[in-house]
């Protein structure tokens, strides 16, 4: 009865900031400009090749910001669990979250902008000023930093975890160091890679602000074509239609990487 009572407030916030607002999303999108009940929305979005390559550019930024930081990532996390003061290490690498995103952003501005640090660098070597801000590459490189903390820190968990003995036991049997990589330390390590995945690629999918500040609108995503229906066309029908597809690739996602359990 106890554990009843103290997952009330659990199923509470579920229901008024997870379930009614998913269903009040879906609701919308079965309206048009004129409040008239339709599907158009839903066969203008898969009929419409402007929507269709939007979503093929969102899960294509999506996949490239998560192999990106995951390549980072890895071999980060791995280094991390052989340090003495591993702990204080992975704060540093967690610290930028606790910055507004906002001014990160504003701050990859200054460093890439054409009289940015960056460019002052190329200039001084001689290579001359370049236009770095506002390209598909810049989003990507902001992008990938700002979500490598979100996957370090399950990778690290999970090669915390990892029991060593395991490891010493493969090269006590002649394997070699890449053998004992593919065959104990990444399969073991597996869980974590797919949860820091789902706290990359979900959230890549919807980015927009990103796209408008270091994109300068040349990236367009699902994410910006929600903002721009929402706030500037006001059709809340599109938009919200929109919204319905990217929590249903969220969802595909989830279930795709979810946590095997032996």
């Amino acid at each position: 009865m106890t554990k009843r009572i103290y997952s009330v407030p659990y199923f509470l916030w579920i229901l008024f900031f997870v379930v009614i607002p998913l269903v009040m999303l879906f609701w919308k999108s079965l309206f048009d400009l004129n409040g008239h009940f339709t599907l158009d929305n839903y066969i203008q979005y898969f009929s419409s090749g402007t929507y269709l390559m939007m979503t093929w550019n969102s899960v294509l930024y999506a996949l490239i910001i998560t192999v990106v930081t995951l390549l980072i990532s890895y071999p980060v996390a791995f280094v991390l669990t052989k340090l003495k003061m591993k702990q204080f290490w992975l704060m540093l690498i967690i610290l930028p979250t606790w910055v507004n995103l906002l001014l990160k952003a504003y701050a990859f501005i200054g460093i890439f902008g054409k009289y940015g640090s960056v460019n002052n660098f190329l200039n001084f070597l001689g290579l001359g000023r370049t236009q770095i801000l506002f390209t598909d590459m810049s989003f990507i490189l902001v992008a990938s930093y700002i979500s490598i903390p979100f996957m370090v820190l399950p990778i690290f968990n999970a090669l915390n975890d990892l029991d060593d003995n395991l490891v010493h036991a493969s090269s006590d049997l002649g394997a070699s160091r890449f053998q004992t990589f593919s065959k104990v330390i990444w399969p073991l390590s597996l869980n974590g890679v797919r949860a820091g995945v789902q706290a990359v690629f979900i959230p890549s999918l919807s980015l927009f602000m990103l796209t408008r500040l270091i994109g300068g609108n040349k990236v367009i995503t699902l994410g910006t074509a929600v903002e721009e229906h929402f706030l500037t066309t006001q059709n809340w029908g599109m938009g919200s239609t929109i919204a319905v597809v990217l929590v249903v690739a969220m969802l595909v996602v989830m279930r795709l990487t979810k946590e095997r359990r032996n």
